[in-house]
């Protein structure tokens, strides 16, 4: 019930998206009763992400698009709470005002969300991974059903990985990011697989060439990695 109300609210957070879409674009951030929630909104893709100290509690999120109106359409492509939403798609009307967000969960309560940042940069978007070095050489990773989304804002981001078709959900993690001069930093805010690996900062190669993204360093276990991903 409590991701329906996020769901919920997410749904309502939006407003005038068909001409300014850029107004609620970028990272949101709610902290209430110890927990913050984490809102990612890049041109077509959104998550809402829930964790308390180094616990992460629950994550949702998936497409979106704007027919030109005040309607917004969205599908849900992953929810850790409730797995029977993945697939929904539905269309409702939405609002936003001043520059805030306010949402209204069950039984009343008024959230405010505050804007972290308004969603530029060159890594803002959403990437799907598309090639993985391994012994020397890159394979290709055909983007399908099962795939490893990463959601970045201009200062935010998330990895996901899912399987649209099963429903299934194999981990997430993220936190802040920066990228100066071909370097890549994050430091780890939430990780669902391995919460001993939160605060810790990883640093990355990285270079950007139109629609890919070249990276390569070490993982959080200290094992390297070379990857390429797409928008």
């Amino acid at each position: 019930m409590r991701t329906l109300c996020l769901l919920f609210s997410f749904l309502c957070a939006f407003a005038a998206i068909g001409k300014a879409q850029d107004n609620i674009r970028g990272a949101w951030k709610s902290d209430h009763g110890g927990v913050s929630s984490i809102l990612l909104i890049t041109p077509n893709y959104f998550s809402i992400t829930s964790y308390k100290d180094t616990s992460f509690i629950d994550t949702m999120g998936g497409t979106w698009k704007s027919d030109g109106s005040k309607d917004v359409s969205i599908k849900i492509e992953f929810n850790t709470e409730e797995r029977n939403q993945i697939g929904w798609v539905g269309s409702v009307p939405v609002s936003y005002a001043d520059g805030k967000l306010f949402t209204n969960q069950s039984g009343g309560q008024r959230v405010e969300w505050t804007r972290v940042d308004n969603g530029d940069g060159p890594l803002a978007g959403s990437w799907q991974i598309t090639g993985r070095e391994q012994d020397g050489k890159m394979n290709t990773i055909t983007p399908g059903a099962r795939k490893t989304v990463k959601i970045l804002t201009g200062t935010r981001f998330q990895w996901v990985a899912i399987n649209t078709d099963t429903g299934e959900f194999f981990g997430t993690g993220g936190g802040t990011y920066t990228f100066q001069n071909g370097v890549y930093t994050e430091k780890i805010d939430f990780f669902s697989r391995d919460n001993s690996r939160v605060g810790a900062s990883l640093t990355f190669k990285g270079k950007v060439d139109g629609n890919s993204w070249d990276h390569s360093g070490l993982s959080s276990k200290g094992e390297p990695i070379h990857e390429v991903w797409q928008k």
